[in-house]
């Protein structure tokens, strides 16, 4: 139903807000959503653009999301780097179909349509929210982790 590279704009955006605001390189990100890295290196590009995400460069550098979690919807992030592809005109390119779409293809569409409200509706927010596991990036820290080891020094 996505693209790929939606699927790669997805698993990074939803790590880097677990981690509300801290920067992560490009390898880390990578090796953390099981993307090639240089490929995964346009996706941010696109993220950036998109004012998702920003970089910074340096020692300390590397994306992070700029972007509040409730505020971004997973439509937002797919829109960013790939867009939404509904079915405007018969796929056939039959001239019979050019005023309005075959019945089949209309379904298609109608089920398209009710896919997209559903990632309208849905926030990156939402999705940490969700109980289960994400994976945790090596290149950020936990905050309340750092508190606890801070505390047995």
């Amino acid at each position: 139903m996505i693209s790929q590279t939606a699927e790669y704009a997805l698993r990074a955006v939803v790590f880097l807000g677990k981690y509300g605001g801290q920067s992560c390189t490009t390898a880390d990100l990578a090796e953390q959503t099981a993307a090639p890295p240089s490929y995964l290196a346009k996706v941010l590009k696109g993220l950036n653009r998109a004012g998702i995400v920003d970089s910074q460069r340096g020692l300390h550098g590397g994306y992070r999301l700029v972007r509040e979690p409730y505020d971004l919807t997973v439509l937002d992030v797919i829109r960013a780097v790939d867009g939404f592809h509904r079915i405007e005109h018969c796929p056939l390119g039959r001239a019979a179909h050019a005023s309005a779409l075959c019945p089949l293809h209309r379904r298609i569409d109608n089920v398209i349509a009710e896919v997209e409200n559903a990632f309208a509706q849905a926030t990156i927010g939402d999705v940490l929210d969700e109980p289960g596991l994400l994976c945790d990036l090596p290149c950020v820290r936990d905050p309340l982790e750092e508190s606890a080891e801070s505390a047995h020094r």
